[in-house]
């Protein structure tokens, strides 16, 4: 099953985001862009753990509700929401109401903000650290892509060491791959470099 898919425009890109114009601008765009900041990774952590069991077409309709409903991804602000606020958000519609989700949310905003406080730059440091080597074979079908690599599981320890919640092996990869810690645009792709 082929993993490059040519679009209505003429482009070749990856299969998964088809020709729904907002997931092509996230593929044309972010996905695979290298990104740095405790704060920027912090976003795409917890929208990594809200995916987790969904589409993430289904999260990135819903961006702006969370960026709005987690203040802007402050991990100082949302260190200190308390019950009033787990409420409301369990009552947002514009984000996933997952209470699990949500109260790791706040959970992980805590460390990120103590991680910023006496350790800047570390959550950063700490994912890039994961990044592979580079990837042997060329992705050309769809089963070439994992869902785990043994950096992502490594990944997903270190964060759980630290105390990180909702952050499996998958969601780390997941999120390496977001954030351009590994490239994984299929062989063909036009934003592959």
């Amino acid at each position: 099953m082929t993993a490059l898919r040519v679009g209505s425009d003429g482009i070749g890109r990856c299969w998964w985001c088809g020709d729904d114009p907002l997931y092509v601008k996230y593929h044309d765009t972010e996905w695979g862009v290298p990104v740095h900041g405790d704060r920027e990774m912090f976003e795409r952590l917890v929208l990594e753990a809200f995916q987790s069991g969904l589409s993430w077409i289904t999260i990135l309709r819903r961006r702006d509700g969370f960026r709005a409903a987690f203040a802007n991804f402050d991990p100082h602000v949302i260190a200190g929401f308390g019950p009033a606020d787990r409420a409301r958000l369990m009552n947002d519609t514009g984000i996933i109401r997952n209470a699990a989700k949500i109260d790791a949310t706040i959970h992980n905003a805590a460390l990120v903000a103590n991680m910023i406080d006496t350790e800047p730059g570390a959550l950063d440091a700490l994912v890039w650290s994961h990044a592979p080597a580079g990837r042997q074979k060329p992705i050309r079908d769809r089963d070439d892509v994992p869902a785990v690599t043994p950096e992502s599981v490594a990944l997903a320890k270190a964060l759980k060491k630290r105390g990180f919640k909702f952050v499996g092996p998958t969601t780390a990869y997941a999120h390496m791959q977001a954030v351009g810690v590994v490239n994984d645009h299929v062989d063909g792709c036009a934003f592959r470099n």
